[in-house]
């Protein structure tokens, strides 16, 4: 084809987590990511010292997931709908046609201990926040960026441009809550729900992730680089991950995301019920 159609254009295109994830559902429907381009939302994005945004103004063109038309030309914001927001930036998005559903997975926040050295330590900022996994429904709010979620406190915590101490919820209680959580900085770029019968009954219906790694918990060696599978029964996690797939860094300490050799990125599922990784 010389002349594809476009059919959604004009949305927010800078130069931090610019790439926009779609996915369609089963009524012509198209959801696209269009991710935040910062950090946590600061005057001046990743500086010790610069103060928040608030409200910020990022989340009236991205930092959440548009719905638009398949089948419509040149749409852009006037013609989509803000589906939900709150969302930093998603990479791995899927429509589960099991349960007609829209899941996401995000790439949480960075330089905890780096902007805030007197609220966190760098063993803390290495965890967290959680990579967070979504069920995600017309209205959800997530809460980026006045909110993070802490998987070792089991709860949104108010992020510490915001006012936040590490400790306190504020007005994160009211945030829509992750299905299941991840260490930090994994990095997850990719989310498939498995519909093929090629491997065991188990599989059916859960959820592959690619973690592709970060750069972000130095000092520490980092982690992720990995396929992991996550059991669903009725619409949700059922029990706990496992890792599907790892070795693709080729060595044992990975202190920086380029010293890996591969980085998982893509996943997709063949007719034949195989699983392709990129």
């Amino acid at each position: 084809e010389d002349s594809p159609e476009k059919i959604v254009t004009g949305l927010v295109n800078e130069n931090q987590h610019a790439s926009k994830s779609i996915i369609s559902d089963n009524a012509g429907n198209l959801y696209v990511n269009i991710g935040a381009p910062s950090n946590a939302c600061q005057v001046k994005d990743r500086t010790a010292g610069s103060p928040a945004q608030d409200p910020c103004p990022i989340l009236e063109k991205a930092g959440g997931i548009w719905q638009f038309k398949a089948n419509q030309q040149n749409q852009s914001y006037a013609q989509g709908v803000l589906y939900a927001t709150g969302l930093r930036n998603v990479v791995g998005l899927d429509w589960d046609t099991n349960q007609n559903q829209l899941y996401a997975m995000q790439h949480g926040r960075d330089q905890l201990a780096g902007l805030y050295p007197d609220l966190y330590t760098n063993e803390q900022s290495a965890e967290l926040p959680a990579e967070e996994f979504f069920l995600v429904k017309k209205g959800s709010d997530f809460g980026w960026p006045y909110c993070y979620y802490d998987q070792i406190q089991k709860k949104k915590i108010l992020g510490p441009e915001y006012g936040g101490d590490g400790k306190k919820t504020g007005r994160c209680a009211d945030k829509d809550q992750p299905i299941m959580a991840f260490p930090g900085h994994w990095a997850p770029n990719d989310l498939l729900f498995y519909t093929g019968n090629m491997f065991p009954a188990k599989y059916k219906d859960g959820a592959f992730i690619a973690f592709h790694g970060s750069w972000n918990r130095s000092p520490f060696k980092q982690a992720g680089y990995m396929v992991v599978f996550v059991p669903f029964k009725n619409g949700k996690p059922y029990g706990n991950y496992e890792i599907f797939a790892n070795g693709f860094t080729g060595k044992e300490n990975v202190m920086g995301s380029g010293q890996a050799k591969y980085r998982p990125c893509g996943l997709a599922e063949g007719f034949d019920g195989a699983l392709y990784i990129s």
